[in-house]
């Protein structure tokens, strides 16, 4: 009886060592499947293969290193979302959702001036039209407003703009998370957060506003279906000088730089450690760049990011 106790014991010492390979396996499996990183290697190795032929004709999001990291904006407590550059005024117009507010800031962070937005629900987006318009995204009503940038101190009211609302899901708190223009096409990209993601192109949002009504609403899941590895999408930028298209994805941490055909061109993880950064971007909701390239970032709740093309 003694020898089959001795026995068992000896066999159980000898199956812990592989129950415990065997939890750390599964662990790490884990990890690597939560976080995509398959995926991420696959399309570095795939974009760096690549690199001699796109980096003079993209973004190429991995040259680009933190200036400004993890900077809070002054009067700013949380909320502080969606983010675009105007180059008439040099400066970044962001939003804030509740209560919900219009910013400008200028490029290292600063803060400039306020402007209450009476009226608006749930603001998530903001981009810059030029000809001093702006598009601010209410995100349950899945509506984009068109507002004029504002000339003297005080709130914008709702009732004084013109909105065009989609309805193409649920309203919930997953409708237009980011918004982003193409002035020469007079294309609007708007990005739906998750549940599921999506990205629309929307045709003739100025033509529309001059009269000339011509809306076309494109549904680009092709583009983005194969991108697995960014879990979620909470702001979407066109880059003039490029053509091309950059999204941003909170969940996952990280840039996705797509060309005219919406094939993935570069990445930048938003993790710490890359890009230089301290610390990971901990809620990643609007971005945007200048007219010479610079990119800019806000994360909940109230942090500005600069970085440079190196």
């Amino acid at each position: 009886m003694l020898a089959i106790a001795r026995a068992r014991l000896e066999r159980i010492k000898t199956l812990r060592p592989a129950w415990a390979y065997g939890c750390v396996f599964f662990g790490l499996l884990y990890v690597v499947t939560a976080t995509h990183l398959d995926e991420r290697l696959f399309y570095t190795l795939k974009t760096t293969w690549h690199e001699s032929s796109w980096e003079r004709h993209s973004l190429w999001l991995p040259e680009y290193r933190v200036k400004i990291d993890a900077l809070p904006v002054a009067t700013v407590e949380d909320n502080l979302s969606g983010l675009t550059y105007d180059e008439r005024r040099d400066h970044l117009w962001g939003v804030v959702n509740n209560p919900e507010e219009l910013l400008a800031l200028d490029k290292d962070g600063g803060f400039l001036a306020r402007y209450p937005l009476r009226g608006f629900q749930d603001v998530e987006g903001v981009t810059y039209l030029g000809d001093d318009l702006l598009v601010v995204t209410e995100e349950r009503k899945q509506a984009l407003v068109i507002v004029q940038v504002p000339r003297i101190a005080g709130p914008l009211q709702r009732t004084d703009a013109r909105s065009i609302t989609l309805a193409l899901n649920d309203a919930d708190n997953t409708g237009f998370e980011g918004v982003g223009y193409d002035r020469a096409g007079d294309r609007l990209f708007v990005v739906k957060e998750h549940s599921p993601r999506k990205l629309y192109e929307i045709q003739g949002i100025k033509r529309s506003l001059a009269g000339d009504m011509d809306i076309k609403i494109i549904d680009r899941e092709a583009w983005i279906e194969k991108l697995d590895m960014a879990s979620d999408l909470s702001s979407v930028h066109f880059d003039e000088r490029t053509g091309h298209l950059v999204l941003l994805s909170d969940e996952a941490k990280m840039m996705l730089e797509l060309d005219a055909e919406g094939e993935l061109v570069s990445f930048r993880s938003l993790w710490s450690g890359f890009a230089g950064l301290e610390r990971s971007v901990p809620q990643a909701e609007g971005m945007t760049f200048d007219a010479q390239g610079n990119l800019y970032l806000v994360s909940e709740p109230n942090l500005f990011y600069a970085f440079e093309h190196e």
